[in-house]
């Protein structure tokens, strides 16, 4: 919850729609290009509705009490991530800084993203909630690896030591590595220690938890 509050605070510097602020200051030999800029906000803000869609998924009293809204929060948040994010992240990918490096990070980032996801859905669908829920933790690890990236280059980055752009394209590859292994750690702390899961009948599982 901390890493989505984080990037939320993050993203409201560009509601002034400068292209001076941020991480724009760093895109300026792209910034005349109207695709990308629409891109770029497009990906901003339909990722505020991503974050708070997504944070609504590991509610445990939302989900025994309001299943509903746990459904459509849920298919909000793939949406979003499928038919928005996915695809706008991919041209901002082709891009980026950093790079062959930071572009092939990224575009990775992109696929597994979109593939984890899909993971997601199709579990839930076959009622493998153990498979549902673990692959609904890698995908949210996903959706806040940009906070990581920023905090990492808040805290390591100093121009005169390092080379903005291998330093850039570095921090694509190691911030999915670190969400990814957080993101397996919790997993592996709650027992569901596979990633195949058992199914397990949804309402059984309700009841069990009240």
């Amino acid at each position: 919850m901390l890493f989505s509050v984080l990037m939320l605070y993050t993203i409201k510097q560009y509601f002034s729609f400068r292209t001076d602020v941020g991480f724009l200051r760093f895109k300026q030999e792209v910034i005349g290009n109207q695709y990308w800029l629409c891109f770029f906000y497009i990906h901003i803000f339909s990722i505020i509705v991503c974050l708070l869609a997504g944070l609504t998924q590991f509610s445990n009293q939302l989900l025994k009490e309001q299943r509903n809204i746990h459904k459509i929060a849920g298919k909000i948040y793939v949406y979003n991530i499928l038919l928005i994010n996915v695809p706008a992240c991919f041209v901002l990918a082709i891009f980026s800084n950093g790079g062959l490096i930071g572009i092939s990070g990224f575009i990775v980032q992109d696929l597994l993203w979109a593939y984890v996801t899909v993971v997601a859905i199709m579990a839930i669908r076959k009622k493998n909630i153990i498979r549902h829920r673990n692959y609904m933790v890698l995908s949210y690890a996903i959706t806040t690896t940009a906070l990581t990236f920023r905090i990492i280059k808040h805290l390591f980055y100093e121009e005169h030591l390092f080379s903005y752009s291998l330093f850039y394209g570095l921090n694509v590859w190691v911030s999915l590595l670190i969400n990814l292994g957080i993101a397996i750690l919790i997993i592996k702390k709650r027992g569901d220690l596979s990633l195949k899961g058992d199914i397990i009948d949804q309402n059984k599982e309700g009841n069990s938890e009240q």
